[in-house]
């Protein structure tokens, strides 16, 4: 007999029917009630044992994070808190375990000691939710760019460019590290390695998703990228996953349009498949949020901030205006800001952004045309010589989510640029000859899939919602 999906017996349309369910044990009360879960739901069922028809020796293996299968009868249930129960007239215990061992007892346990047993913290309600909500948003984020006639464009991981021009690259070679060949000048000589050049894993694939846009029209990229930024701050991963689409004759305003549409439809398809989930998950916050002190406790609940998003048009704002604003706030003023707005310039920090959301708007903002000088080199200038068509979304409780740009098409202005910002311009000739060969306006952003995940489950640690962390000195499981 096949086995039925938890989430599929709760609904109780297999009511006085046979039927067969398969899951770890969450709990075993009194030797008669099991409740199993097979991650299907963050809800369980009841499983109810006639202690007359099982031998004590099996009863004794069913523990908490046993797996076991039953085969029984649905029936309404007797008890309160749930609809339907199983009552179990076979029942078999996979493999051996022992209970006393087991880490993840039915208790709180703490976000810190989960994350030592991230092998084994998806058994737990909290990141069972996390998880499922993170899988329904990563097919959302497809749904949505197929539905919108984008094509999928896998960028490679490894790369001998630099996106970011940040340098925090983790570098790739097949070389022997106790015997590297060296060069007369006594610097490493990747002329021998694999790839004959000095390589790295990628911060993003947006410059090789701008070729594939100047063909297929529209296209984006889903993966995985690395930074090898020695930072162990709750927002920070040497390993995560990006968001970045890429589309031909595109301006920015147009750019604008689709990331404020993109995002509002991931929300609110997640909000429509994740209710239970998510209701878990404001409920732990609310939870949380009573042991912080008034002043830091949130103003909106978990759901209140996603339809926060989903319920309100984008503000959009010049970095200009902003800056005004923000020179003239009571926080400025009063020397509240860990980092004062002085003069126009300034490269604005989490809390400048949370206070143009929160505070001054109430809503979420899009800032554009940004400083040159603070922007990478691919963004398009503008006439003034002065901003650059940048663009960034800025979310309550989070300040910047996404990062965007109209990308500079014009060859002669995009080398002067490279130049000028000391990049290696023979290492992007294939990257200028876009501009060279049918070159068109086209504009793009990137969003931080892990970034994303921890604005819509409500957690406060980038760490808890990506399966297995990886940061400095942490390359475990």
């Amino acid at each position: 007999m096949k086995h039925t999906k938890i989430i599929d017996l709760l609904t109780g349309k297999a009511l006085l029917h046979e039927v067969k369910a398969k899951g770890w044990v969450k709990t075993f009360r009194n030797n008669q009630f099991i409740a199993l879960n097979d991650g299907s739901t963050i809800n369980n069922i009841q499983c109810v044992v006639d202690l007359d028809k099982f031998p004590a020796e099996l009863l004794k293996k069913i523990h908490t994070g046993a797996a076991i299968s039953v085969r029984g009868t649905l029936i309404e249930s007797r008890g309160a808190g749930q609809n339907v129960e199983i009552q179990v007239e076979n029942l078999k215990v996979y493999g051996e375990s022992n209970p006393e061992e087991y880490p993840i007892q039915p208790k709180k346990h703490s976000l810190e000691f989960l994350r030592e047993n991230a092998h084994l913290r998806i058994r737990t309600n909290i990141f069972g939710a996390i998880m499922r909500v993170r899988s329904t948003l990563s097919y959302a984020v497809h749904k949505y760019f197929q539905d919108n006639g984008f094509f999928y464009f896998n960028a490679p991981i490894i790369t001998g460019s630099d996106a970011e021009g940040a340098g925090e690259m983790f570098k790739v070679t097949n070389f022997n590290l106790n015997k590297l060949p060296r060069t007369e000048e006594g610097a490493v000589d990747f002329s021998e390695d694999f790839f004959g050049k000095a390589t790295n894993l990628t911060v993003s694939g947006q410059l090789e998703a701008e070729t594939y846009a100047m063909a297929l029209g529209s296209v984006y990229t889903f993966g995985p990228t690395f930074r090898a930024e020695n930072s162990n701050t709750s927002r920070h991963l040497a390993e995560f996953w990006m968001i970045e689409p890429e589309v031909a004759f595109n301006k920015l305003a147009d750019n604008m349009d689709l990331a404020e549409d993109f995002i509002k439809y991931v929300i609110n398809y997640t909000l429509e498949k994740c209710q239970d989930d998510l209701a878990f998950l404001e409920k732990r916050l609310q939870e949380e949020e009573k042991n912080k002190p008034q002043a830091e406790r949130s103003e909106m609940s978990l759901l209140e901030k996603l339809r926060f998003i989903t319920e309100n048009n984008f503000k959009r704002v010049s970095y200009t205006e902003a800056i005004d604003i923000l020179k003239a706030s009571k926080p400025n003023k009063n020397k509240k800001f860990n980092y004062i707005i002085e003069e126009w310039g300034a490269d604005l920090q989490s809390e400048h952004e949370r206070y143009l959301v929160e505070k001054h708007f109430k809503c979420p903002v899009i800032l554009f045309d940004y400083p040159a000088d603070i922007k990478a080199f691919y963004m398009r200038m503008n006439e003034d010589g002065k901003t650059v068509r940048a663009m960034d979304i800025l979310f309550p409780g989070i300040g910047e989510i996404v990062g965007g740009s109209e990308r500079e098409e014009r060859y002669d202005v995009l080398l002067d640029k490279i130049e000028s910002m000391g990049i290696d311009k023979e290492e992007l000739w294939w990257y200028l000859d876009t501009r060279k060969f049918g070159t068109a306006p086209h504009s793009g952003f990137g969003l931080g899939f892990e970034r994303l995940v921890l604005f819509v489950t409500g957690m406060t640690n980038i760490r808890d919602v990506i399966p297995f962390p990886r940061t400095p000195q942490n390359a475990a499981f």
